[in-house]
């Protein structure tokens, strides 16, 4: 696994300098020094991508990582070619990852907000701006506990619950048990925020005020 491989810190020397095609070569013969010349060399990069974005530093590990995994599918191929620079490809592939799974929390999210109609108003999103409606989902995702946010994540990327269970370590059941128990505290944790009460409160105000 490309995690396994890299280091809780940036490397403060690099023994060596690698062209885009000896980093190519490397990834297929699945060398340990090339990734940690790309966290070294990259990895400022990445984080700059997310966190411009809303997302944090954990976020950028992950997409880091996962971004490292998509180029090594793409290597693995046989069909693969590089017509631009690596730092473009890698840039390219993480700035679209992270985009792709903003995009997926902001359906989750409406999903999960929307399912329950006896406790969240149908008509929730169209009287919540759009990105505090965000900042509200994205605070209540991050204070879940990291079991939480990685089952959820995963889920978000369209992996598969046994999918999941290999990737995290855990048994199939534990991951199905812990989707549904991820999304009601989510949901919970949404409706307790400051916010959500704020959003609602203003809406019971405005029907009040519609009704004289």
């Amino acid at each position: 696994m490309i995690c396994d491989f890299l280091p809780p810190q940036r490397i403060s020397a690099r023994v060596k300098e690698y062209t885009d095609s000896e980093i190519i070569r490397c990834l297929r013969e699945r060398d340990s020094c090339v990734v940690h010349y790309l966290w070294d060399r990259y990895n400022s990069m990445v984080r700059l991508v997310v966190t411009r974005l809303g997302g944090t530093s954990e976020d950028a590990k992950d997409i880091f990582q996962e971004s490292l995994m998509i180029i090594l599918e793409k290597i693995d191929s046989g069909e693969f070619a590089l017509t631009c620079k690596f730092k473009t490809f890698l840039y390219c592939i993480s700035e679209n990852l992270w985009k792709s799974i903003l995009l997926k929390r902001q359906r989750a999210a409406n999903y999960f907000l929307r399912r329950n109609e006896s406790d969240i108003e149908r008509d929730f999103t169209e009287v919540m701006d759009d990105k505090l409606y965000e900042d509200i989902f994205r605070e209540a995702f991050d204070s879940l506990d990291n079991a939480c946010k990685s089952v959820l994540r995963l889920y978000w990327e369209d992996y598969s619950p046994q999918e999941i269970a290999e990737k995290l370590g855990v048994s199939y059941g534990y991951v199905r048990r812990k989707k549904c128990e991820s999304q009601a505290e989510l949901i919970r944790r949404v409706k307790n925020h400051a916010g959500y009460k704020n959003l609602m409160e203003e809406k019971k105000r405005a029907g009040k005020v519609i009704g004289c």
